[in-house]
């Protein structure tokens, strides 16, 4: 079933109800391994500045279980992966806030929803920003440059990676969108092939 709006006391109910879906919370544990996996393969820049593309299981694990379930699965990823994942920097809680939110964003757009390519657009556009603007909060509490240095600098990286996170992200879930049509955790989206624009 799908919701014009995340904003009906129907869609919260559904969200809900995913967090005594077995199958939804094996997936979701799935996806905080292939999180920590996909963190391996990154590009440092600066201090608390990487480019990875974790962004994509959990873009997945949003639009298959949504807000509710993401939010466990973004505090359990996003602590799981510091802590068996020895980044060799210190634990920080604002990095987790930063994670959980960026999966409701992605649950709002793509859970229960007609998934479009400008629905992608707009849901890695707002991510970015409230990775730009949290992140760098946080870089500035723990490092010795300031706020303006590190949303800077993460504005820069954010504005010439969008172009590819959405193109990725548009990839992946019209591969996917077919395969979770089958197990039925999503209506037939595609126009043909593809992800319609609107």
């Amino acid at each position: 079933m799908l919701f014009s709006t995340p904003f009906s006391k129907g869609y919260w109910r559904t969200a809900v109800s995913e967090l005594k879906d077995l199958r939804k919370l094996i997936f979701a544990a799935l996806m905080i391994a292939a999180c920590m996996i996909l963190s391996r393969f990154k590009i440092p820049l600066s201090d608390g500045l990487t480019l990875n593309i974790t962004f994509l299981a959990r873009a997945l694990c949003a639009a298959v279980c949504g807000p509710v379930v993401s939010i466990v699965f973004g505090a359990a990823e996003d602590t799981l992966s510091f802590f068996l994942g020895n980044s060799g920097g210190p634990y920080f809680p604002g990095y987790m806030i930063t994670t959980v939110t960026g999966c409701i964003i992605y649950a709002l757009f793509f859970y229960r929803a007609r998934i479009t390519v400008w629905r992608i657009i707009f849901a890695k556009l707002i991510t970015n920003v409230q990775n730009v603007l949290l992140g760098s909060l946080w870089s500035a509490m723990l490092y010795s440059k300031g706020y303006i240095y590190y949303m800077t600098t993460s504005a820069w990286k954010n504005a010439l990676y969008f172009p590819v996170q959405v193109l990725l992200l548009v990839w992946v879930l019209q591969s996917l969108l077919p395969v979770m049509h089958r197990m039925r955790w999503s209506p037939c989206q595609l126009e043909g092939d593809r992800i319609p624009w609107h």
